[in-house]
């Protein structure tokens, strides 16, 4: 195996299971059955940078999840000037979380990835997100069986960056950092995160944001297979 590699990581959300696709999707789906009259354009060109200031918060531990998922819908709301009352947005938070795994896009090329990599490595899962959902994402769009093992940020209250869950992951895996690699979308969460244990990583940047490192950075999974 190539660079001594034994267990490749894997972040889910912005990765493999398409978060924004399956999000937008999602938000259509809710409004709809609520009446809730929103140019789900508008709605979202604030909601993705509102959601990911308060995933930073969470994932610091300055936010439990109920004040995420009410606060990142409440701010979205007054950003785009819609008048929504609290008990409508609490509804809303709580439909979200029950439809967002109906419908389950994954970015191109997953399954042959998966597929060409678990003939080679052990595969695992390392994420940030609520476990309930996550666990979900991965049984409905059928790649729940190329993991190992699967690690989420509630299973030990720290979140990616925080060394302690790259330990916990490694352990949980039976492996060793310098047998490991983390490939994910978040360059603070995921990549340094990584790099701060000692973990070989591949920065898959989806946002374009071509950020100038010595990091190996991918546009697409199928280029995975330079690397391992």
């Amino acid at each position: 195996m190539s660079n001594g590699i034994t267990d490749v990581f894997f972040d889910l959300d912005h990765t493999l299971w398409d978060f924004d696709k399956n999000s937008e999707l999602t938000f259509d789906k809710i409004f709809k059955m609520n009446a809730v009259d929103v140019d789900l354009h508008e709605f979202l060109l604030h909601y993705r940078d509102i959601n990911f200031e308060y995933w930073k918060l969470y994932r610091d531990a300055k936010i439990d999840k109920e004040v995420l998922r009410f606060g990142r819908l409440k701010d979205t709301f007054v950003a785009a000037n819609i008048d929504v009352e609290d008990a409508m947005i609490r509804k809303l938070s709580t439909d979200y979380i029950s439809y967002l795994t109906d419908t389950n896009f994954l970015f191109e090329n997953t399954i042959e990835i998966l597929d060409y990599l678990s003939q080679k490595y052990n595969l695992h899962i390392l994420s940030n997100g609520f476990e309930e959902v996550q666990s979900k994402k991965l049984i409905k769009s059928n790649i729940h069986h190329y993991f190992k093992t699967i690690t989420n940020g509630e299973d030990i209250g720290v979140k990616k960056p925080h060394p302690e869950i790259f330990h916990y992951a490694v352990e949980k895996a039976e492996t060793e950092i310098s047998r490991s690699i983390m490939i994910g979308d978040g360059y603070e969460a995921d990549i340094e995160g990584a790099i701060n244990v000692g973990m070989d990583v591949i920065f898959f940047d989806t946002n374009n944001m071509n950020i100038v490192t010595d990091v190996k950075q991918i546009s697409g999974l199928i280029e995975l297979k330079k690397y391992l």
